[in-house]
């Protein structure tokens, strides 16, 4: 990123922190895996669309991370990835856009969340019976993440129209 500024940085770091309070707000453990539902997909969706897809990577793979490291230190490497991408894909296709990009960043966003814990899992944490046990949560943890998320955007825009432009790099000007 060129001509990042302290209020990037700040926008950034708050997103990372908004991300990892909505993982650990609500854990409903997944004992096959020892993974766990969360709401983590809200805030990544927000941060992406709102603020775009540098932000959203760093907010949902931070976050999540760090959330883990908390919790459940096996994923804090898969989340990073998982959330991350999924941040990074939602950020790129659906910020400031309208509904059907939103929409259409949410479904290829999710599925780079989906696709990277299945194989993970099927790899890592108890082969496919854990796999197969944890992909309806992610796939609801998903879901509900876009459905708050994206009317969540479209209200913040309506109540404080600036926000739209906060992550933009302002040009220098004398």
């Amino acid at each position: 990123m060129r001509d990042l500024e302290i209020r990037q940085i700040v926008l950034t770091g708050v997103m990372i922190a908004l991300v990892a309070v909505f993982t650990l707000a609500i854990r409903v453990p997944i004992p096959a895996t020892t993974g766990y539902f969360n709401l983590s997909d809200v805030a990544i969706y927000f941060a992406a669309f709102t603020f775009g897809p540098w932000i959203g990577l760093a907010a949902g793979g931070v976050g999540t991370a760090i959330a883990d490291a908390i919790g459940f230190p096996p994923f804090i490497l898969i989340s990073l990835v998982a959330h991350g991408g999924e941040g990074l894909v939602a950020g790129y296709i659906g910020r400031g856009r309208s509904t059907p990009l939103m929409l259409l960043g949410w479904l290829i966003g999710a599925i780079v969340m989906l696709f990277t814990y299945f194989v993970a899992e099927l790899m890592w944490f108890g082969g496919l019976p854990a796999a197969l046990t944890e992909l309806p949560f992610n796939i609801i943890q998903n879901v509900a993440g876009g459905i708050v998320a994206i009317p969540l955007v479209f209200a913040v825009r309506r109540a404080y129209p600036p926000v739209t432009q906060w992550a933009q790099p302002r040009a220098w000007r004398e």
